[in-house]
């Protein structure tokens, strides 16, 4: 499937504030294949994640996000930048069938499992079964990733760690989620193991 074009117009331009402002630290980003279907599941810590992630690859990352996003000019903006809204307030059976459409033409699918930011004491959130629903009905692999540390200004306080690209191993979905979650977890304890 075609990159969205606009997609790649503007994350040059975010990049060029981004990088030097806040100085992320990418970890095993090689995980992540350079073309074909993958879903990427991670922690959500701050409204700035999405910049994070997209910037971890040169691929375009097609987003699952917020349909408050797509609201005047966000609707067109967030469209063309190939993003996939989702209603958070109601069971949006849209979402999934748009995933899938993605997926099926090897896109790059981008999505945080919590469903919001993280405000809470809790390492994670529960995470909402979407991403696994996603993988085992097109049978693409998820890579997890868990985003630690602070958005500091112009200190290299912030990291994004990916984990081993996976396939679930049943179409059980709740305990897939389960596994996923684990898999997140174990990437925050190594990390804070490794300091």
């Amino acid at each position: 499937m075609k990159e969205p074009l606009l997609y790649k117009i503007v994350r040059p331009i975010i990049l060029t504030w981004f990088y030097p402002s806040f100085r992320p630290i990418y970890i095993n980003k090689e995980n992540i294949p350079k073309k074909g279907r993958v879903i990427l599941a991670g922690t959500h810590v701050s409204k700035l994640d999405g910049f994070l992630l997209g910037s971890s690859t040169r691929r375009s990352v097609r987003f699952i996000a917020k349909d408050e996003l797509f609201k005047g000019i966000g609707k067109w903006f967030f469209k063309s930048c190939g993003f996939v809204p989702v209603n958070r307030r109601v069971k949006d059976k849209t979402v999934i069938p748009e995933a899938l459409k993605l997926l099926n033409n090897e896109s790059l699918i981008g999505i945080f499992p919590e469903g919001t930011v993280n405000r809470t004491n809790d390492v994670i959130m529960p995470f909402k079964k979407g991403a696994v629903k996603m993988a085992i009905e097109s049978k693409s692999p998820i890579i997890p990733f868990a985003i630690v540390g602070k958005y500091t200004k112009f200190k290299r306080n912030i990291k994004i760690i990916f984990g081993e690209l996976y396939y679930p191993k049943s179409k059980e979905i709740e305990k897939e989620t389960k596994i996923l979650e684990k898999k997140v977890k174990n990437i925050i304890k190594e990390s804070r193991e490794n300091l």
